[in-house]
């Protein structure tokens, strides 16, 4: 009996032993950190492919900049920006980058009795109330804009956010393609110093500020804005239309994106041509290395963003992001296969 016991003990420590490598190279969960941009629908998708799969998606939204700092750390599977790394940057750091969702960021204010996109603005006078330039919300500029809508003597408080982040990247681009002021005091990056204002941390941070501030003005994704019901101006295109933050509009602004020719990825939709232009319209990009040194842990990332690519469109367009067109994502596949390489030299994605 009791040698029976030591040969049934031993058959199930080889079995513990055999069955050990199956395991270790099984991804129940993938990690990633990043922009709170895409941070809704990031979420969405993550409750989704769970159920199919059972991979648990573990997503940080840290702000763009946290991102990039936790990938080139090597402390998640893939970082997240909406602020796209430059050709120089992925090569120095051997990383590789791609448009995963395209959205807009748009202007969030608290005003008494306004209703969501009953204020006009165009980007110098955006421009100006961020230098801290224009200080109350009757001033003549927004007047000139708003004809009829009956403007309160009340002063404008700036919220900006405090961390490094795409979205303000997005923000300030347009911003310093519309007012040379900006661009020459200020400036177009992740983080900048803010003339004027108080700081809010993540998309989050921003808009519960504004909410709770009589008179705030700040920048937030369009998601945001939805789900916490909020005050949004409508903006002066480059074509001089006052068009509505909507998936119509970031389509538009979209439209004429050339991925093809734009090396790395690095590509800006921020003040983009067309009648129904969103003008701060953004991509957010995904960042993973060449040299896969956990080839299953990147494989498993590439899995669930091509089922986001495949699958995930309609929940994107109901939480307000354009998804990429199916050229594009065939374009990313074929990046994933020529480009991401395991230890042994062999593509991750067939």
């Amino acid at each position: 009996m009791l040698q029976r016991i030591y040969y049934l003990a031993a058959v199930f420590v080889l079995g513990l032993l055999f069955a050990a490598p199956a395991r270790a190279g099984e991804v129940k969960q993938i990690n990633g950190a990043g922009a709170t941009f895409p941070y809704p629908i990031y979420s969405a998708w993550a409750k989704a492919y769970e159920a199919k799969t059972g991979i648990r998606l573990n997503y940080q939204s840290i702000g763009s900049g946290g991102g990039i700092k936790q990938i080139k750390s090597k402390t998640v599977d893939f970082g997240a920006s909406d602020a796209p790394m430059k050709p120089s940057e992925l090569e120095k750091y051997g990383l590789i980058q791609w448009p995963q969702i395209m959205g807009g960021v748009v202007p969030v204010v608290n005003l008494p009795g306004l209703k969501p996109g009953g204020l006009r603005l165009d980007g110098r006078t955006l421009a100006d109330i961020f230098l801290g330039h224009i200080r109350k919300w009757n001033d003549p500029a927004i007047a000139a804009l708003n004809p009829g809508l009956d403007l309160p003597d009340m002063r404008i408080t700036v919220v900006h956010r405090a961390d490094g982040s795409g979205t303000t990247f997005i923000f300030t681009s347009y911003l310093a393609k519309v007012s040379d002021t900006w661009r020459s005091k200020v400036g177009n990056a992740k983080a900048v110093s803010w003339p004027t204002g108080i700081g809010g941390k993540g998309n989050e941070g921003v808009a519960s500020y504004v909410k709770r501030i009589k008179g705030g003005i700040g920048y937030v994704e369009y998601a945001y804005a939805v789900q916490n019901r909020m005050q949004y101006a409508l903006m002066k295109n480059r074509e001089g239309h006052f068009v509505a933050p909507t998936v119509e509009s970031f389509q538009a602004a979209a439209a004429g994106a050339d991925w093809a020719h734009a090396k790395g990825y690095y590509l800006i939709l921020t003040d983009q041509p067309g009648a129904e232009s969103w003008p701060i319209t953004g991509a957010s990009f995904i960042l993973v290395y060449a040299d896969a040194n956990k080839p299953e842990r990147t494989r498993a990332v590439l899995k669930f963003f091509d089922w986001a690519f495949h699958h995930g469109q309609k929940m994107a367009i109901d939480l307000h992001y354009v998804p990429m067109p199916d050229k594009i994502v065939k374009m990313v596949e074929r990046t994933w296969t020529e480009r991401i390489r395991d230890p042994k030299g062999a593509p991750v994605w067939k």
